[in-house]
């Protein structure tokens, strides 16, 4: 279970994630959360959110916001980006998630979802199969209930890390082994 909490990338921003590279991997649709992900919490669409929209859909880029929040929220979000929407997802059920790639007619193969918090957005997401980013909150100042599920979220990332170091030394092994004991 621990796995499914872990995002596939991490990222300190989600206008810094390479989406031109990914579409040339064949990511074709991207689903995001709102809040903290793309703007402060409750913040409408800022002009770096309005070209960062118009910049994935230029690349070929189908989108969806996927937020636990009610329509009028995300409804006005989403005509600012000119992207398609969910309200009331109830992330981590899957089946937001499932109804975001029919509105992009993709599969988890190629679709990437992007948010701030592991046990809404990154739990959801791994339990369908798409490939998670888990970017840094954009403000520190949160709902109560939010401020608590963040310091669970630390020990997450705590083993997270831990998990990626086991990877790189395993994988620092391989190589060794390959070269038949000689360093390069």
């Amino acid at each position: 279970m621990r796995h499914l909490l872990f995002p596939s990338d991490t990222s300190d921003s989600t206008f810094e994630i390479p989406f031109e590279e990914l579409y040339e991997k064949g990511y074709r649709g991207v689903i995001f959360d709102i809040d903290n992900t793309l703007v402060p919490h409750g913040a409408p669409a800022d002009e770096r959110a309005v070209l960062f929209f118009k910049r994935l859909h230029q690349i070929g880029y189908d989108t969806v916001l996927l937020s636990n929040n009610k329509e009028p929220r995300v409804s006005s979000f989403a005509d600012d980006v000119e992207s398609k929407y969910i309200y009331k997802a109830n992330k981590p059920m899957k089946k937001g998630y499932m109804r975001a790639m029919e509105r992009m007619n993709t599969e988890p193969s190629n679709t990437l979802f992007v948010g701030d918090q592991i046990f809404t957005d990154v739990w959801g997401a791994n339990r369908v199969g798409i490939r998670t980013y888990l970017v840094n909150q954009i403000d520190k100042k949160e709902e109560i209930q939010i401020v608590l599920k963040r310091k669970i979220e630390a020990v997450v990332l705590v083993f997270y890390k831990l998990h990626l170091h086991k990877q790189k030394r395993a994988e620092k092994k391989r190589k060794h082994q390959g070269t038949g004991g000689r360093i390069k």
